[in-house]
C-alpha cells in the first residue's frame, strides 16, 4: 500500500512548518507521495514543490477550499492542482477577503468574554495574515494558559454556541469544484465525519458533489476517528467516490496524527491515486 500524505498545512494558511520543512517531515517519515493543502491559499506550493524535488519526493500541488454548505463550514480538497489557474486564484482571493473582519469581530466578541488584545495576539502565530484563522487565536488562548490544547480552545471558546465563535459566509460547493476542475484538479471532500449533517443531508450533499463532478472523499485521515475509517470506505463505495488518505498535519505536537503515520486505506476501495 503506497504511504500516499494527500493532506497537510504548512504556514502559509494555518500549519505551523514552513513548506520545506513539511517536506522534510514527510520524506523522513517515509512518505511515498505528498500533498500540501493550504487553507484557500497556494503561495507555498512553488517552495513545497522544489523541496519535494530535492528530496526525490513525489509531489501533488493541492488546496483545500472553505466553502459553505446547509449553513456550516465544509472542506473541499483540491489535488494535482495547477496553482497558476486563473479562476482558481481568484476565486482563492476572494474566499479570503473575509477573514480580517471575521477576526476582528472573533476578537471583539473574546474581549467580551474577558480576553482582551486576541486579534494582536493571534496575529503571532500567522505566517500569512491574510489567512488569519481561529486556530490561530487558539493557540493565543493557549498560551495565556486559558486551555490546554486546541480541543479545548474550541470546545470552551471558539466552536459554535461559544463565547469567540463568529459565521463566515465562505465560497458555495459549486465554486470549489469548478475552481478545483478547472485548474485541471481532483475535487475531494475533506474528513466529512467533522460534519454535523443528517443521514438525510449527507445523502444531499455527496449526491450534490459528484453532480458537480466532485470525484472523491477521505476515508483514512487524521481528523476520523478509527470506526469512521471502514464507515467512509462504504460510503465511498455506494457514492462511487474515490478514497483519499492524508493526516490533515498542522505541526509538531498540534495534530492527532503525524505525517506519514496514517494506517492504510481499508480493503475494498479504488484509491484516488490509482490511477497517477
Amino acid at each position: 500500500m503506497l504511504n500516499a500524505d494527500l493532506h497537510s498545512h504548512s504556514n502559509f494558511s494555518d500549519g505551523t512548518l514552513a513548506p520545506a520543512d513539511l517536506a522534510a517531515r514527510a520524506k523522513a517519515h517515509g512518505v511515498d507521495v505528498w500533498a500540501m493543502t493550504d487553507h484557500d491559499e497556494v503561495s507555498g506550493i512553488a517552495e513545497a514543490r522544489a523541496a519535494a524535488t530535492a528530496l526525490d519526493l513525489p509531489f501533488v500541488p493541492g488546496v483545500e477550499i472553505s466553502i459553505t454548505w446547509a449553513a456550516q463550514t465544509v472542506h473541499i480538497v483540491g489535488l494535482h492542482i495547477d496553482e497558476k489557474s486563473p479562476g482558481l486564484v481568484q476565486g482563492l482571493a476572494a474566499t479570503r477577503g473575509g477573514r480580517e473582519q471575521r477576526a476582528r469581530e472573533i476578537s471583539a466578541q473574546l474581549e467580551a468574554a474577558g480576553i482582551p488584545g486576541a486579534f494582536e495576539g493571534a496575529l503571532k502565530f500567522v505566517g500569512n495574515p491574510d489567512l488569519i484563522s481561529r486556530t490561530h487565536f487558539a493557540r493565543y488562548i493557549i498560551e495565556l494558559g486559558l486551555s490546554k490544547d486546541l480541543h479545548d480552545v474550541f470546545a470552551d471558546y471558539l466552536g459554535e454556541g461559544k463565547p469567540g465563535f463568529v459565521p463566515h459566509r465562505w465560497a458555495t460547493l459549486q465554486n470549489a469544484v469548478e475552481w478545483i476542475r478547472g485548474a485541471g484538479g481532483i475535487a475531494v471532500i475533506a474528513h466529512p465525519g467533522r460534519y454535523k449533517f443528517s443521514d438525510l443531508a449527507f445523502d444531499a450533499l455527496f449526491q450534490e458533489f459528484k453532480d458537480l463532478g466532485g470525484a472523491g472523499i477521505e476515508v483514512t485521515t487524521g481528523s476520523h476517528t478509527v470506526d469512521q475509517y471502514d464507515y467512509y470506505a462504504k460510503v465511498a463505495n455506494t457514492y462511487g467516490f474515490l478514497a483519499s488518505r492524508g493526516s490533515d498535519f498542522h505541526g509538531p505536537g498540534e495534530s492527532r496524527i503525524d505525517l506519514g503515520k496514517l494506517p492504510p486505506l481499508p480493503q475494498g476501495v479504488m484509491p484516488i491515486w490509482h490511477d497517477w
